[in-house]
């Protein structure tokens, strides 16, 4: 068998769950016949479909050649320390503008808001992604009700971002084996990750890419400053001391690396009583207005401590489609001012 005839079969091997074969695909790197030995690498990064190729590869060229060797293209690391928040890399040329939420403390309904946000602006016509980059909780895929939903790969061998509400999605939940797998990753396998899902996801153009950080201000704070020119940041913090303490750290962190802040949500700032109509402070007094006065933010809203909001949440209805109106409005209100602002 020469070159041209073991193309020839190769041809009919299709991609797994795809109609389209490995060499309309360019999957063949390279091809080597030699006698009666033959060579295949591949150009594909998705572990399962090579395992699955290898196997098919080996079965359909066995009559025909005594040693079969199959492997994959070693893809080039990509480079993560180049950058800096002075003159960031830009891992996201498709997006228009890229915002990052964050909160000093976990917690805070950090990701409820990621989720919300990201879907208000999908109504008002934007093309919208959400980035869950809160790698060792990460809990966007529930609050869209994709929590079963694993990677899927393309035929352009990029991960399909998943949609709902408009927006695409991407979790590093969606690599797990099931919900309660841990990821016990070191900080640099983490930032890898992410990076990754920044350049290697089918995000499409957009004119947002939403951030859902971790809690803090640790390594993953610092590279996305690094990689990504952050349009602005929305830091979310409650009323309770123990959070605001933590939400101050992460305002200087992001003033000191010099990523606009768009603003200040204070969660759980309330909780009105559905009976009388009395509002309690549980979680103590707001400082949302202090905190905006003594580091110059704006205050785009509070949000209640509401059962609405957290029965929705919990079966992946968000409350900015599901809710009553009043919890729609608070935060289409905080999607217009950022809105507005830009």
């Amino acid at each position: 068998m020469n070159k041209q005839e073991a193309l020839s079969l190769l041809e009919t091997i299709k991609y797994p769950n795809l109609d389209k074969n490995i060499v309309e695909l360019n999957l063949i790197e390279t091809l080597e016949v030699e006698g009666k030995s033959l060579h295949v690498q591949l150009n594909l990064q998705n572990e399962e479909a090579l395992i699955s190729l290898v196997k098919t590869i080996k079965e359909l060229f066995k009559n025909h050649f005594l040693d079969i060797s199959v492997d994959k293209k070693i893809k080039k690391s990509k480079s993560l320390h180049y950058g800096s928040s002075l003159n960031p890399n830009n891992r996201a040329p498709y997006a228009k503008k890229v915002i990052a939420i964050s909160s000093g403390k976990g917690g805070v309904g950090k990701s409820t808001l990621s989720a919300n946000f990201a879907v208000g602006l999908a109504q008002h016509g934007y093309k919208v992604g959400l980035l869950d980059a809160d790698v060792y909780g990460p809990n966007i895929p529930r609050l869209f009700g994709l929590e079963s939903e694993k990677l899927i790969w393309n035929e352009k061998n990029k991960i399909e971002p998943h949609e709902n509400f408009g927006i695409k999605i991407m979790s590093v939940g969606f690599t797990t084996p099931s919900h309660d797998t841990p990821l016990v990753w070191r900080s640099s396998v983490a930032i890898s990750a992410l990076v990754q899902f920044l350049e290697d996801v089918d995000w499409g153009e957009l004119d947002y890419l939403v951030i859902d950080m971790p809690p803090g201000t640790g390594d993953v704070q610092l590279s996305m400053a690094e990689e990504l020119p952050l349009y602005g940041a929305i830091i979310v913090t409650t009323p309770q001391t123990l959070s605001t303490d933590d939400v101050s750290r992460a305002i200087m962190m992001f003033k000191e690396v010099r990523v606009p802040i768009l603003g200040l949500v204070e969660n759980m700032s309330y909780f009105e009583a559905p009976d009388t109509g009395k509002i309690y402070e549980i979680f103590g007094k707001s400082k949302a207005k202090e905190l905006c006065q003594n580091y110059k933010l704006k205050l785009l809203g509070k949000i209640p401590l509401d059962i609405e909001i957290r029965e929705l949440s919990d079966i992946g209805k968000l409350p900015i489609a599901f809710a009553e109106e009043k919890n729609k409005k608070i935060y289409r209100e905080i999607c217009k001012q950022v809105i507005e602002e830009a």
